[in-house]
């Protein structure tokens, strides 16, 4: 019962953080085609305005791999395989998922790939190619979600 309860305030987490991160995108990237489109005052101007989109724009990339981490955290949801290792295929501890909600691996797979540069190589048969984005944002069941963790 308490890792359904984890799942549902862990599910609102995730959507409230989804969706304040697409609204400073959307600022984000306004802010970036509003000073690309007016350009204004001197060479020091341009060259200060250009440092500031940089900035603004690898806060936008950053943001959007956030975003696209959170989608795949609810989509691993709907299909019953969140907070399962996607290396050992063993359960990832609820407070690791409170901590990092959108995490795939448990701390010792994390841990090893962190450490092994060739990881992904020697892990090749993963696919991850496969995973794919989902932007449903419709309520989850929660009763199903029971059934599933009962499994």
């Amino acid at each position: 019962m308490a890792r359904t309860d984890t799942l549902q305030k862990i599910t609102k987490i995730l959507t409230l953080r989804r969706n304040e991160l697409r609204r400073r995108l959307s600022r984000d990237l306004q802010d970036l085609g509003h000073s690309m489109a007016h350009p204004t005052g001197d060479v020091a101007d341009a060259a200060f305005g250009n440092s500031g989109d940089e900035m603004t724009s690898q806060l936008a990339q950053f943001e959007a791999k956030e975003v696209s981490q959170i989608d795949l955290a609810m989509l691993r949801i709907k299909q019953g395989r969140y907070g399962i290792c996607d290396v050992c295929s063993k359960k990832i501890p609820l407070a690791r998922l409170n901590a990092l909600p959108y995490c795939v691996m448990c701390v010792t797979c994390q841990a090893d790939v962190e450490k092994d540069s060739d990881w992904m190589e020697v892990h090749s048969d993963m696919a991850w190619g496969d995973i794919r984005d989902s932007h449903d944002d419709s309520e989850r069941d929660y009763a199903v979600v029971q059934a599933e963790l009962g499994k």
